[in-house]
């Protein structure tokens, strides 16, 4: 089973090294979790490090402060050598020396102009690709409605909003919400310079904005398309 390395960067544990623990983990501060933590403001159980496909998950034990890497709230998130989790007041670094460089010689061979694998792939006109989905919704988002939860199933209003993917492993939820996240902070991003007239008929957005919202549609389609075919990623 894989072996998970965490430094504590800043807290009470500030210095300690948890080095190789065996997959899986959990962090808290009660005895009997395999990565303890002498901080009040951590859960008793926290959050859960596991291996799953290949990949190191963690996940947020529903813990009453939170759980964030790289400082952005999550529930599930794959792990990377170097990502930064903080839990309570405590600050850790996840993965060992060595794990860290080797990331860090493949992230600057992608950012290295002229290093194998460098270059990028041509530019999708937002217009072609988006003219594949050019249908009708089953009904307009309407901003008045009240979004409710039952039994699982979110509503706007009394319409039944798409279903989510159920039963998926640790690491095809991480990667999920990965997707959506990036979206929606993009997304929020190309919108906060809205500006409404007067009468709050009428909104208007600059154009680099709009730009960016219309990457985040076109990438939207094209990872719709992926799901049934995948070989579109390669185009």
């Amino acid at each position: 089973m894989p072996t998970v390395t965490f430094r504590v960067l800043d807290g009470i544990d500030k210095g300690r090294v948890f080095r190789d623990l065996p997959t899986p983990v959990t962090i808290g501060r009660e005895e009997g979790n395999l990565l303890r933590l002498n901080d009040e403001r951590v859960s008793r159980y926290h959050a859960k490090v596991q291996f799953d496909s290949g990949e190191i998950i963690l996940t947020d034990l529903e813990s009453t402060n939170g759980t964030r890497v790289n400082n952005t709230v999550v529930q599930i998130r794959r792990l990377k050598p170097g990502d930064r989790l903080s839990i309570g007041r405590s600050q850790l670094l996840f993965g060992s020396d060595e794990e860290i460089r080797t990331r860090q010689a493949q992230l600057n061979s992608l950012t290295t102009p002229g290093a194998e694998g460098s270059s990028l792939p041509a530019t999708v006109h937002a217009s072609a690709l988006a003219a594949q989905f050019d249908h009708d919704a089953e009904f307009e988002l309407a901003t008045h409605e009240k979004l409710t939860q039952t039994d699982g199933t979110l509503f706007l209003g009394a319409k039944p909003l798409p279903p989510l993917p159920q039963k998926m492993s640790p690491a095809q939820a991480a990667r999920l919400a990965e997707l959506l996240d990036f979206l929606h902070r993009h997304l929020t991003a190309a919108t906060d310079n809205i500006r409404a007239n007067d009468e709050g008929t009428q909104v208007t957005l600059n154009y680099p904005d709009w730009q960016r919202v219309v990457t985040v549609q076109m990438l939207l389609a094209r990872y719709v398309r992926a799901i049934s075919e995948p070989e579109v990623l390669d185009e």
